[in-house]
């Protein structure tokens, strides 16, 4: 007998749905397995990187703050790959959004009022979207690949970072070090308790709430599937492919420049080499974790963020390296395709096919 994989009829929903709590078991158990190779106890491993984050209050306001990007990037992606648009580079949107929220604190810093935090949001917002812009650009002016692009333009984005914070925008009285003046208090956003939560997390629930009913109950969301499912019907229903391009990059450029300008204000408050844990590539498995859907995608930005704290409470408490945070995405992501498989496909027993003589 062998496995083959038998294409169904249609699409099953209950596959559709049962795919991620799949995925997210197979992780748990190959997780174990990894940590046992590792000669920790699994129970144990498992406990201190899923559990034990939930136990305190300030690891919760923390669950918060590592959320809030991921949703926020993750529902603008959502828009791009329900529309067919590969956008792989929301990291670098990311960053270039943070970098041109950044000016008015680090360039004018005596300039502070209550315009100084809208104006920082709005140019976040405005970085994001002229990075996404370029590889929306390229593919409609050129037919240019947009994984490629979109991609390439993360490394451009963090090399400009670097070199802002080690070069003309390091902080004078900062000794040396490769980071940026320390925000004034009218460049910062407001916190939302004790920690480091701060009103981020509102703007994450606002988009999530704006975006369920523009793609669920609107004619524009309605446009997003039929172009991302059926480009030639969506031509001759009159939408425009170009259009859902730009649409669809601006918007989830947007979204993670947004994400970025509020990451810096709200938690670091100043710019540092690195801004972004991998935030970016991160939303791109809680997108698909949450089954393109806004509400999905607000569960599993928090469950992608439960394994950034995770991994930080295994390499504390079980001297296990930082890494395994990548590891348990990875797999998560591996897993969640292959389980997508069985949305359009069947597992069945088959007979092994019979050889010829002659073969």
């Amino acid at each position: 007998m062998r496995l083959e994989l038998e294409k169904r009829a249609e699409r099953s929903g209950l596959m559709a749905l049962l795919s991620p709590v799949i995925a997210l078991a197979l992780t748990l158990v190959t997780g174990g397995i990894l940590f046992a190779a590792l000669g920790q106890n699994p129970v144990i491993a498992l406990y201190t990187f899923f559990i034990e984050p939930l136990t305190a209050s300030w690891s919760l306001q923390e669950l918060v703050v590592k959320a809030t990007p991921l949703i926020l990037i993750g529902v603008g992606l959502a828009v791009c790959y329900l529309s067919n648009n590969w956008n792989i580079g929301a990291e670098g949107q990311f960053t270039f959004g943070a970098i041109v929220g950044c000016v008015l604190p680090i360039m004018f810093p005596g300039f502070a009022s209550v315009l100084t935090l809208p104006l920082m949001l709005l140019m976040g917002i405005a970085g994001g979207m002229a990075w996404a812009a370029i590889p929306a650009f390229l593919k409609v002016r050129f037919g240019t690949n947009e994984i490629l692009t979109s991609l390439m333009l993360v490394y451009i984005a963090q090399l400009l970072l670097d070199w802002l914070v080690r070069g003309p925008w390091r902080d004078p009285e900062g000794f040396n070090f490769p980071e940026s003046r320390v925000f004034s208090e009218a460049a910062t956003l407001p916190a939302l308790s004790d920690g480091r939560m701060h009103v981020g997390a509102i703007f994450a629930v606002i988009a999530v709430l704006i975006m369920a009913v523009v793609l669920l109950k609107s004619l524009k969301g309605f446009e997003i599937r039929v172009l991302g499912q059926a480009p030639r019907a969506g031509r001759f229903a009159g939408f425009s492919q170009n259009r859902m391009v730009w649409f669809a990059f601006l918007l989830a450029g947007g979204l993670a420049g947004l994400a970025g300008i509020s990451e810096v204000s709200g938690s670091v408050n100043q710019l540092t080499p690195i801004v972004s844990p991998g935030y970016g590539f991160t939303a791109i498995i809680v997108a698909f974790l949450g089954r393109l859907n806004p509400i999905g995608i607000f569960v599993s930005g928090f469950l992608l963020a439960l394994s950034y704290l995770g991994g930080e409470a295994a390499q504390v408490g079980l001297g296990i390296s930082d890494k395994t945070t990548r590891v348990f995405q990875g797999m998560l992501l591996f897993y969640v395709l292959a389980c997508d498989t069985l949305i359009l496909y069947r597992i069945r027993l088959g007979r092994p096919v019979a050889k010829g003589r002659g073969n």
